[in-house]
Order: structure tokens, then C-alpha cells, then sequence
């Protein structure tokens, strides 16, 4: 599905254990890994500063991911200074980056407004997209489990769908990625509508699960036309619920979602039910930002 992806960790998000799957990637498909970690300006009185140290620190961190390349991956080390809403798409047109690995702990909305987060600030700078993996998730899984979870990162994707413009741009999103048939591109996808109980009141319940189910059926022959195997189901109660349990239930690699207004985006004081994904999925999340 890509090729060539920036992995950004501040090392405590858990993304700095990749440094040792480098083969499990490149088994994914990656054809070019490039490891980040921004350094802040050191502020001294009213000269701002390199600081050297912090510098040479995450280098040695990352140096490991240089033992053992495969031959046909380049793997790279970047430690720029400032913050990472500045060097972060410096390195995405540097080395045409087709995605950007994010780690991002599950908040609500008080600690996100209060404490920040860079895939929030990467989600309105970069029109790429964005692998968010979860630092509690990440950081329990054995090498075992994690070599194999580096290899089938877009194996299985849960696609979320309610015939709105968003569902719709995620599905052409999906279907450029699926049909330049990559390595590493989904083989499979499960299509999800769920349908909620507080819809269009007055008509029978059957009534909005026929009309989802026919609908799905025509987005289903649409992916089907690049390659993609396609599972449909149709459920009524909570999206987000649903969504999280059919995740589970599916043995899914992760959750494709997206946005369209970038000005809202990832603004977690805002409705949005991709910001749910992204503020309550333990599940890695695949999220589509809006083309600039």
C-alpha cells in the first residue's frame, strides 16, 4: 500500500521499538524507512541554542535500525532540530514520504485541549497519511507478535461507511492505494454501516438496514474492480461501539478513516466520528487527512 514511510517517535510513544523490525517492514512492503526524532531548541536566556547532546543521544537510540538492512530497503536516521510541525514535512518532501507513523495514547477530549498532540498538529499540515499507533498497544507486544503485526500493517482494513462525503472520499483514498496493487497493498476489507437508532424516526428499523445493505453492495462490486476482497455488514446501535467490536470480532489490521474539513480536524471539542476513532480505538488507525 506504500513504500516509503517516516516513523516520528519522541520515545516515549513506543514507535522507537520499530528500530529493530526493519526486516518485518521491509516484509510489509516498505521500500524506504526513515526514523525521526525532533530535538528541540534549547532556550538559554534569550539566545536559542542546538542542544548537542540531546542530539547525539537520539542518534545513538536510533542507530540500531542500521544493523542488518535488507539490501533492497534504505533505512535512514533524522534528528532535526525544532518542533516536529516544522521538520516532520520538511522530511515528508525530502524523501517522498507516502506515509507518516504517528504514535498517539487514547485521551478525552480535556487532556488533548491541555496536553497537545503531534498527530493532531501533522493531521492539518500533510495531506499524507497517517499510521497511528496506540504507545499502550505497541509497547506490550513480544518481538514475536510485533515482527508479525510489522508485516501485515494494512492486511485487513475496517472501513466504517454511511454514503456521506466523507465515507466516500475515504473509499476513492482506498481504491488509488489498492490499485497501484503494492506490495504491501489491503488485501481485504470489511465495509461497515452502522445503522444509528436515532435515524430518519418514523420508519421501521428493517427499512434503513435494507436500504445500507444495497447500498454496500454497490460500494463492494466498486473496490472489488481493484483487487480488493470485500466483507459487508450492516448493524444498528452505537457506530462507535459497533465499529470497535466488529474490529475485534474480524481479526482486523486496522481502521481506515478520514475527515474533509481540515479546519475542524482533530479538534477533539468537535463532533466528529472520526475524531472518536482517533480519541477511543486501542486498534492502529490508517487516517485519510483531506487533500490540501
Amino acid at each position: 500500500m506504500f513504500q516509503n514511510c517516516l516513523i516520528c517517535t519522541d520515545f516515549s510513544d513506543g514507535l522507537h521499538r520499530l528500530i529493530g523490525f526493519v526486516p518485518s517492514l521491509a516484509a510489509g512492503g516498505l521500500k524506504r524507512i526513515i526514523f525521526s526524532h525532533s530535538v528541540p531548541i534549547k532556550e538559554e536566556g534569550s539566545i536559542p541554542k542546538i542542544d548537542k547532546e540531546k542530539v547525539k543521544e537520539a542518534e545513538a537510540q536510533l542507530a540500531p535500525c542500521l544493523i542488518g538492512v535488507p539490501s533492497e530497503v534504505e533505512v535512514k536516521i533524522e534528528v532535526p532540530i525544532g518542533r516536529p510541525k516544522d521538520t516532520i514535512p520538511k522530511l515528508v518532501e525530502a524523501y517522498d514520504i507516502d506515509v507518516i507513523f504517528t504514535g498517539m495514547p487514547t485521551r478525552n477530549a480535556l487532556e488533548e485541549t491541555l496536553f497537545g498532540s503531534t498527530t493532531q498538529e501533522m493531521s492539518k499540515v500533510t495531506d499524507i497519511p497517517l499510521m497511528i499507533l496506540r504507545p499502550q498497544l505497541i509497547s506490550t507486544y513480544t518481538r514475536e507478535e510485533l515482527a508479525l503485526r510489522c508485516q501485515h500493517l494494512w492486511r485487513y482494513l475496517l472501513i466504517p461507511y454511511n454514503d456521506g462525503k466523507t465515507a466516500k472520499y475515504l473509499i476513492e483514498r482506498v481504491k488509488s492505494y489498492a490499485r497501484k496493487n503494492l506490495p504491501a497493498a489491503p488485501r481485504q476489507c470489511m465495509l461497515l454501516w452502522v445503522v444509528n437508532e436515532g435515524a430518519r424516526r418514523g420508519l421501521p428499523e428493517n427499512y434503513h438496514i435494507e436500504e445500507a445493505k444495497q447500498k454496500l453492495e454497490a460500494v463492494k462490486a466498486d473496490l472489488e474492480t481493484v483487487g480488493l476482497d470485500v466483507n459487508v455488514e450492516v448493524r444498528s446501535g452505537n457506530p462507535l461501539h459497533e465499529l470497535l467490536d466488529a474490529a475485534l470480532n474480524f481479526d482486523i489490521s486496522a481502521i481506515a478513516t478520514s475527515h474533509l474539513s481540515r479546519s475542524a480536524l482533530l479538534e477533539f471539542t468537535a463532533p466528529s466520528f472520526a475524531n472518536e476513532i482517533l480519541r477511543h480505538s486501542w486498534f492502529p488507525v490508517l487516517f485519510f487527512s483531506p487533500k490540501k
